[in-house]
């Protein structure tokens, strides 16, 4: 048997985010690769392996996987959201990086999934109408002095930001820190989106201007969305979220 290995993407959570090509993908794996909460969203026979490993120790996940696949097995490694946007995907291309030359001649596919920030930018309205950037605030792979310089980069040239990995009990200060940083290059009007588990059964989301944004509000299942100065609320009635949404057009300064 040929060993192949398939980078899944498994959406934001919601069962119907999940796309076709990844259940395709999912239903042929022997085993399936992963941190824990993502391993147990599969529903998969029960001749599947799990390999369940914890938080922080991606390339040893990758590694396993990747020797698995060369044993013949066909590894199905998961990721939420997308695979290749702060997932798994490329701490598998970094271990075939640093590996055994074996590794590369491994079918390798990476099947993509629903990310995080267009679910929640869907559910806010169209706050990514503009140009966008992703950050993660995790500072476990990078100083925050580099995390900071993006984002003062990001605002002023005008990009609304979503923050992956905002806030979480063993980095509780990030976000607080990163909102106060943002205040110098941002008027205090912009708004900011606290877009929390959505598409599942314990959805939250709050919208407030960055002068009154709070990082309690935030934990790890929460998208943090910053707009810009293109970007608007427009009221709706009967006490609901306004739509959210950023201008397509950009004004010259």
């Amino acid at each position: 048997m040929s060993g192949r290995v398939s980078i899944i993407g498994l959406g934001p959570g919601n069962a119907l985010q999940i796309t076709p090509q990844a259940t395709q993908a999912l239903a042929d794996v022997t085993d399936l690769v992963g941190y824990g909460p993502y391993v147990q969203r599969v529903n998969a026979p029960a001749y599947v392996v799990r390999h369940v490993s914890d938080n922080r120790e991606e390339l040893a996940r990758a590694r396993h996987a990747l020797e698995m696949a060369e044993a013949g097995r066909h590894v199905g490694v998961v990721s939420g959201g997308d695979a290749g946007v702060f997932g798994m995907a490329s701490a598998v291309f970094e271990a075939v990086q640093n590996g055994p030359a074996s590794w590369r001649t491994l079918d390798i596919q990476v099947v993509p999934g629903v990310s995080a920030v267009m679910a929640a930018a869907a559910r806010l309205g169209a706050p990514l109408g503009g140009d966008f950037c992703v950050i993660s605030l995790s500072d476990n792979l990078k100083p925050w002095l580099v995390v900071l310089r993006r984002l003062q980069l990001a605002a002023e040239a005008g990009f609304v930001i979503a923050l992956y990995n905002p806030r979480s009990h063993a980095r509780p200060w990030q976000l607080a820190d990163a909102l106060e940083h943002l205040r110098h290059y941002l008027p205090d009007s912009v708004p900011v989106a606290f877009a929390r588990a959505i598409g599942r059964p314990d959805e939250a989301v709050k919208i407030a201007p960055l002068a009154e944004a709070d990082a309690a509000w935030a934990d790890m299942s929460t998208l943090v969305l910053i707009g810009c100065t293109a970007s608007h609320l427009i009221d709706r009635p009967d006490g609901q979220l306004p739509w959210f949404y950023t201008s397509r057009k950009v004004e010259a300064d």
